[in-house]
């Protein structure tokens, strides 16, 4: 039997029940139950014969992705009421994938005991270690640890190389995290008030809104990275001269006093 039913015209393609269920990958009985929770629409009715078309099927692939992300059946079913249109709730997941996109993309670097005693040789001690894994950037096992991020598993290497004691560096790294916390709350705080301020309303967004949100969060996002970098290096460059100008008085005034 042709599982594809050609109608005339520019008809759409449409499937039987049994049709749309093998192309969704779920069971009959599945869809069924979809139905009755009124998660998918109603079919085209002809006869006794019930048609679902590729808004059906993508709807099912859309339950079956959010389904994988964690969220429930009553979540999906809130998430599908806020939209009055499949493109509506196509435009709610596209929304919610831009907000929660990871930031990050350092990649992880391993390395066994014998690289960790060359790098950091009697400094590889107990307290060391556990600093690094309560501060999150490391992971242990028999043969050795995971670190987080190759880039700043690197400059730890590096700032050991090159004299800095390796607890002054977690240290460091510690204080670090405090201030970047705190400036990431800023901008989470501008995020939620000024461009997000819609998704706490208890009404549905208006049409098309949900994409205008998200168009605006991908554009904003690298905003905030650019701000952080110029930031930081007007603060080094301000930092560096005024300890700079220190060190030069102090010397001015030890070989004053020399003389």
């Amino acid at each position: 039997m042709d599982k594809v039913r050609a109608a005339a015209g520019d008809r759409k393609r449409e499937y039987r029940v049994e049709e749309l269920a093998e192309a969704a990958g779920i069971t009959t009985r599945t869809l069924r139950f979809y139905r009755e929770r009124k998660l998918l629409q109603p079919p085209r009715k002809e006869g006794r014969i019930a048609w679902y078309g590729e808004e059906h099927l993508a709807r099912l692939r859309m339950i079956g992705e959010l389904l994988e992300r964690g969220h429930t059946l009553g979540g999906i079913a809130e998430l599908i009421g806020a939209g009055e249109s499949g493109r509506d709730v196509a435009e709610l997941i596209g929304l919610e994938a831009a907000i929660v996109a990871p930031w990050s993309d350092e990649t992880p670097v391993r390395l066994d005991w014998d690289q960790l005693v060359a790098a950091f040789g009697d400094q590889l001690t107990e307290e060391n270690t556990a600093e690094s894994i309560a501060q999150g950037y490391i992971t242990i096992d028999e043969d050795g640890i995971t670190h987080i991020s190759r880039r700043l598993m690197d400059a730890t290497t590096a700032l050991v190389a090159e004299g800095v004691p390796l607890s002054v560096v977690l240290e460091t790294s510690r204080r670090t995290q405090e201030h970047v916390d705190a400036i990431a709350e800023l901008f989470i705080d501008l995020t939620r008030e000024h461009l997000l301020g819609a998704l706490a309303a208890d009404t549905p967004l208006p049409p098309g809104e949900a994409a205008r949100l998200t168009e605006r969060v991908l554009r904003v996002r690298p905003l905030a990275r650019t701000v952080v970098d110029a930031q930081f290096a007007l603060a080094m460059d301000r930092r560096v001269h005024a300890e700079y100008d220190a060190l030069m008085r102090q010397r001015r005034e030890n070989g004053g006093t020399e003389e």
